[in-house]
């Protein structure tokens, strides 16, 4: 069982974060290292945020790990919330809208009327 993120001067987690983590097998470290080295960052449904991807998975079934983060600044560093991650089976095409599986985007529809009213997300 995966360890669920915690906090740092760095890295913030939101709780659907650490759920999506522990379905699709991704560690914190995975996703810190996809955030701090992409093979590519695309804009993310959600307004101010980014989403960032790196390959994986083998030749004949390759997968795409991939990161949605806000970025907020902290004084004259920046500091990421991240919102969700995700596996998506095969390769994403570069131009056009993040591959967002249904069910993702549904809860993070559900997160952002929960967090809108909180203003957490913002925080």
């Amino acid at each position: 069982m995966l360890q669920p993120p915690k906090d740092d001067a760095v890295f913030s987690w939101t709780q659907h974060s650490a759920i999506k983590m522990r379905f699709y097998g991704l560690s914190p470290q995975k996703v810190k290292s996809i955030v701090r080295h992409p093979q590519r960052v695309e804009e993310a449904i959600l307004e101010g945020a980014a989403a960032a991807m790196r390959r994986a998975g083998t030749k004949k079934n390759p997968t795409e790990n991939w990161v949605m983060y806000v970025p907020v600044k902290a004084g004259a560093k920046y500091k990421y919330k991240i919102v969700s991650a995700w596996r998506f089976p095969g390769i994403s095409k570069a131009r056009g809208p993040v591959p967002i599986p249904d069910d993702i985007l549904k809860e993070l529809e559900k997160l952002l009327h929960c967090t809108a009213a909180d203003s957490k997300l913002t925080k």
